[in-house]
């Protein structure tokens, strides 16, 4: 689309929005951005866009004044049932989004990460081993950093690293020339209509790919198993070796392998003919500086990735060798008087609650949990509780819930204890912990009930503990 004199409406203010506005009327279209909350709510993003010819229509949607254009650019999230897109449809308008925009604009090939979990972890380390290899990478997307900016900088022989929520994969009809999927397990049913639907949208990242393009899929999840990419497919597993005409990845005892059929030699170089490479031992899992069984998933899939765009295993072992993880999950945020305070808040749903629990086996847990419900079964997460931590401190809207269900797995009622907010159930933890506990902050619901994002979260539990700290040290 030429955008020069188009008339724009970007549905939705937030950081993808406002890198959408700057970029159009760059590219010369005629932008009016709209959304639901008050101008009071958005004053803030409103100025951080520099002074130029950009229309607001806040607090609403007005369908006149939106709906006088010849596209509509839809930010991620806003649920395609709102009226105003409901009627744009009834009309035939063109509707689209930052991240379509970017694909029919990247000059470089892309590689796209999705998942219920671990997609962030994935990213951030696959951007490293591309680095590692002297590779001209970008990386972006969902995991923080919008991409229209910066495609001025993108060139054709570079490579460009997305991570894809199922939000921006849902209107989609273009795929990633490398694709993965990390896992597909129950998220976002408070804004997804059903776990189809939510399944749909994930699988999008693959469904349209092209001759020549590459799917990662995860062997070991029920719903990835059952995929069956229309091109090229690698898979990954945890349970040892994995088949198929394009090989894959595993952990086999404790060493990480890449398999024979894979797109690197057995030496390291890349580009041998597939009869030629043997499996290869990545890296054991001791090697790693990410805990958690979940993180040897995550490691498996940046390698296959990787190893698609023809990168060596000596980048990889580079890479994986001064990898420290992603602010937000399972994040040491400091020690006090032998009781670690680890940040986990990216865990909005139970499913990766479970698995910080298991990345602490053994270890005794006094957990903090809460926020606000995804609409997303807690009985299994309420079965872990009771089996592995020793105390359980809640927070925010979904207090009831998640002691409801801890309680009905046999959780004693005088191990959990309410809190309120994040800073008094870590106030509260350090009065309950004893030397080698992990005071655990891994909530297994979303931070809008009190903060504006996960990350906001993380910060005021990191504050509060490094409070611990200071307290503990006078």
């Amino acid at each position: 689309m030429d955008l020069l004199g188009k008339r724009a409406t970007i549905v939705g203010l937030g950081r993808e929005g406002r890198d959408l506005a700057i970029y159009l009327v760059e590219q010369g279209a005629d932008v009016l951005v709209t959304d639901a909350r008050s101008p009071e709510e958005l004053a803030a993003p409103v100025a951080e866009l520099p002074v130029r010819p950009i229309r607001f229509a806040l607090g609403g949607h007005p369908l006149d004044e939106c709906l006088d254009a010849d596209v509509l650019f839809v930010s991620p999230g806003v649920p395609p049932t709102i009226p105003l897109l409901i009627e744009a449809r009834r009309r035939g308008l063109a509707l689209s989004s930052a991240t379509e925009l970017f694909f029919a604009r990247c000059p470089a090939p892309i590689v796209g990460i999705t998942g219920s979990s671990g997609k962030t972890t994935t990213t951030a380390l696959t951007g490293r081993i591309f680095e590692a290899a002297g590779r001209d990478v970008h990386v972006g997307g969902n995991i923080g950093t919008p991409m229209l900016g910066r495609l001025a900088s993108i060139g054709a022989a570079d490579w460009v690293i997305l991570e894809l929520s199922s939000f921006q994969l849902q209107p989609l009809t273009v795929s990633p020339h490398v694709a993965a999927i990390t896992n597909i397990t129950p998220n976002h049913l408070d804004r997804h209509a059903s776990m189809e639907e939510y399944r749909d949208a994930k699988l999008t990242i693959v469904a349209h790919q092209r001759d020549g393009d590459v799917a990662i899929l995860n062997a070991d999840d029920p719903i990835s198993r059952e995929v069956r990419p229309p091109h090229g497919e690698r898979r990954f597993s945890l349970h040892g070796p994995v088949g198929g005409p394009g090989g894959g990845a595993y952990l086999e005892g404790d060493r990480l392998v890449l398999a024979a059929g894979a797109g690197t030699a057995s030496d390291g170089a890349a580009g041998a003919a597939p009869e030629d490479r043997r499996p290869t031992e990545i890296c054991t899992a001791a090697d790693l500086r990410i805990p958690g069984r979940h993180n040897v998933a995550n490691v498996l899939t940046a390698c296959l990735l990787a190893d698609a765009a023809g990168i060596g295993i000596d980048a990889m072992r580079t890479a994986i060798e001064g990898f420290r993880g992603v602010s937000h999950r399972l994040e040491l945020v400091t020690e006090v008087d032998g009781v670690r305070y680890v940040n986990d808040s990216i865990a909005t749903a139970p499913e990766r609650s479970m698995a910080a629990l298991a990345a602490f086996d053994g270890q005794p847990l006094v957990l903090l949990a809460g926020g606000r419900d995804k609409h997303l079964p807690m009985d299994e997460w309420g079965r872990h509780i009771a089996r592995s931590v020793r105390e359980l401190i809640l927070f925010g809207e979904a207090t009831p819930l998640v002691e409801h269900a801890a309680r009905a797995a046999g959780m004693p009622e005088g191990r959990i204890h309410r809190a309120e907010t994040v800073r008094r159930a870590v106030a509260r933890a350090s009065e309950l912990a004893r030397p080698g506990d992990v005071v655990l902050l891994s909530p297994g619901g979303t931070s809008y009930d009190q903060y504006r994002d996960f990350e906001e979260r993380g910060g005021d539990f990191a504050a509060a503990a490094q409070s611990v700290a200071t307290e503990s040290s006078t």
